[in-house]
């Protein structure tokens, strides 16, 4: 599914939450509400934006950063080409096997009589 990533639709798309930052910073940051948290409801990602001292400039870097990540879902997979493994890779598979199994099968003990 492709979602949308111009500014309106972002805007209309969202919920929008402001909440006190957390960290150091004084009384600015324990007394204004100035982290940002929007939830995109279409597709459920959730971005926070708590880097500057103003709400404004959080809201925007919030929406940068949901943008970008809309953007990465919005990209199709790559597809997988699939090959076959060479016949040497696979000889040199099975002789490391013959050598791990006689290692384990020397360190057995000898069956007692």
């Amino acid at each position: 599914m492709r979602y949308a990533t111009d500014q309106e639709s972002l805007e209309r798309d969202t919920e929008i939450e402001f909440f006190r930052g957390s960290g150091p910073g004084g009384q600015n940051r324990n007394k204004v509400e100035s982290g940002v948290r929007l939830r995109h409801i279409p597709s459920g990602i959730v971005v926070e934006a708590e880097d500057a001292r103003s709400q404004g400039q959080n809201k925007k870097h919030a929406f940068e950063r949901l943008k970008m990540r809309l953007e990465e879902l919005n990209q199709p997979p790559k597809l997988r080409i699939p090959t076959k493994v060479p016949r040497a890779a696979k000889r040199a598979r099975l002789q490391e096997k013959r050598v791990h199994s006689t290692r384990k099968q020397e360190r057995q003990q000898p069956p007692i009589e």
